[in-house]
């Protein structure tokens, strides 16, 4: 699929997902979905995405695969350089703190991301890059 029929579709995803509080859009692929929000690193606008998550305590891990392209996803790179960002899962929004995981915490993680979906597998062999896992954690207040 190229890449604006997945920026659309990941759109229209997102918008139906906010309207109906999750009700609709929530699963996809028997996973459970979320919407990421992520400031945009050169306009400074907020960007949403809907993404595959699995969870660890009060901790959520998404994977940014992008299909298995050789770049990564924008909303990566827009965490990358700010870390804060929005999450919504159904209808609770809360502000976490994105970070990549390290080698030991990918490796550790991996068998568990492909249990869940096994398509990251097919991702990871078609591209040279390494697909990032990031742990996205509630904000202390």
């Amino acid at each position: 699929m190229h890449d604006t029929a997945v920026k659309l579709l990941s759109r229209l995803h997102a918008g139906v997902y906010r309207v109906t509080s999750g009700r609709i859009g929530r699963r996809l692929v028997d996973n459970d979905m979320l919407l990421l929000t992520t400031r945009g690193r050169t306009t400074g606008r907020p960007h949403t995405v809907p993404l595959l998550y699995l969870r660890d305590g009060p901790q959520l891990v998404v994977v940014a695969s992008y299909g298995g392209r050789d770049h990564h996803p924008e909303w990566y790179l827009n965490l990358v350089v700010e870390p804060s960002v929005t999450v919504q899962v159904d209808g609770e929004r809360a502000v976490m703190v994105a970070s990549t995981m390290t080698v030991a915490e990918r490796t550790a993680w991996w068998p568990r991301i492909v249990a869940a979906w096994d398509d990251y597998e097919t991702y990871q062999r078609r591209t040279d890059r390494e697909i990032p896992v990031v742990r996205l954690e509630p904000t202390r207040r």
